[in-house]
């Protein structure tokens, strides 16, 4: 299986000059053509204290200045190695464009206040389901899993508030480099890549071989 990619010209001369930027420029591309199924899915890699990694789909739910911040389960795989490694990588794969994003950087936990204010945006059925899942545990049976959201559907009602679990939370991702691919003809793409030493320096832009 292989395409021929046949994307317009990507230089240096068409970025923005700070990558949150960019990334602004290409997500709005992105999500606004209509071509892409939930553009903001991401693939966030992690890895244990061992380095042995992982990797899952996640959904982007914030970027700012700051950074990139999706939410979790602080139990799950990722939330526990986050915890051991701070180090992450974030893929957003958007193959109908034969573009690609991928940050590294380093993880935190955002603040309480911040995770709550996101938790009461959430359908009441996920927020009973951030309570129902011990996420990436082990469960005896799906009717397990049923038994515990009507439980929780009983004693939280459409339209009663639902208490943001404390085991659940948001985690900001500060990148050190975010690399911008473009597929190209002849296999010949274009990696841009913005860089900086600390979050402090400036950005500057390397060009990678495809």
């Amino acid at each position: 299986m292989r395409e021929q990619y046949r994307s317009e010209d990507f230089s240096e001369q068409d970025l923005a000059a700070d990558p949150m930027d960019q990334f602004a420029l290409w997500f709005r591309q992105v999500a606004g053509g209509g071509a892409l199924h939930e553009p903001n899915a991401m693939v966030v890699s992690t890895a244990d204290s061992g380095g042995r990694p992982s990797s899952r789909t996640v959904l982007l739910k914030q970027y700012d200045a700051r950074g990139f911040v999706f939410f979790t389960n602080y139990g799950s795989r990722k939330g526990r190695e986050l915890a051991e490694n701070p180090y992450v990588s974030l893929l957003f794969p958007w193959h109908p464009l034969a573009r690609q994003v991928i940050v590294t950087g380093t993880a935190s936990r955002v603040g309480r206040e911040e995770t709550v204010a996101y938790f009461r945006t959430r359908p009441h059925g996920s927020q009973l389901g951030a309570w129902a899942s011990e996420q990436s545990t082990v469960i005896g049976s799906r009717e397990e899993l049923t038994e515990r959201y009507e439980d929780l559907a009983g004693r939280y009602p459409e339209g009663e508030k639902v208490p943001a679990p404390p085991h659940w939370g948001g985690f900001l991702v500060v990148p050190d480099a975010i690399e911008f691919w473009q597929g190209r003809e002849n296999r010949l793409h274009d990696r841009l890549r913005y860089v900086r030493d600390c979050p402090d320096a400036d950005w500057r832009v390397e060009r990678l071989c495809p």
